[in-house]
């Protein structure tokens, strides 16, 4: 992500389903497990920039302490003691044209089936459950509380696995294309 990127994100002023801010601070696992449980099981995944300030979008930048502490390795480390399956982020330090840094941590979809939460170690996380950016009301990361999130879940879980089967050659028994069973139905006529 670059800079015009990010600015261009944060001209809209709100945080969305793949796109959220938080202060500036340094990695821990506990506070940000959450969001990115989340992310994963959003179909397009998402976005946290650390170092913007949550509900006015005030440009901090991060410390060069806070930059390093968020280190790869040791950040999907301890996130899979929360995961399961396992989740898939990078993370970015994006420089703006006055000097400051911001920590940008770009969470993948889901690869196969969606990711619950297997520790429930503190900070709002608890064990068992699948974590959502959720469409309706304040947008947030939090348990799947309704059933229209539910479904967008399942029928992303649900077109991954076709599209995997697919891959690999196999097709769903008993089903055809729509254009075959037009043919054999229009056949005839």
């Amino acid at each position: 992500m670059t800079w015009d990127e990010l600015k261009s994100k944060l001209e809209g002023g709100i945080e969305t389903q793949t796109f959220e801010v938080k202060g500036a601070c340094d990695w821990n696992v506990k506070s940000l497990a959450k969001d990115i449980l989340a992310m994963s099981n959003v179909q397009d995944g998402g976005t946290i920039i650390i170092g913007v300030q949550d509900g006015t979008f005030a440009l901090q930048g991060v410390t060069q302490a806070q930059k390093d502490s968020y280190r790869i390795d040791t950040m999907k480390s301890q996130m899979m003691n929360y995961a399961d399956p396992h989740v898939n982020f990078k993370v970015e330090i994006i420089p703006d044209t006055d000097g400051k840094e911001y920590v940008a941590i770009t969470v993948f979809p889901f690869e196969e089936v969606p990711v619950i939460c297997k520790s429930g170690a503190g900070g709002g996380v608890n064990v068992g459950v699948l974590y959502y950016r959720n469409k309706n009301g304040t947008v947030q990361s939090a348990p799947i509380s309704n059933a229209y999130d539910m479904r967008d879940v399942i029928t992303t879980a649900t077109v991954k696995m076709m599209q995997k089967l697919k891959k690999v050659g196999l097709t769903v028994e008993g089903t055809q294309s729509v254009e075959k069973a037009l043919n054999d139905e229009l056949e005839g006529l």
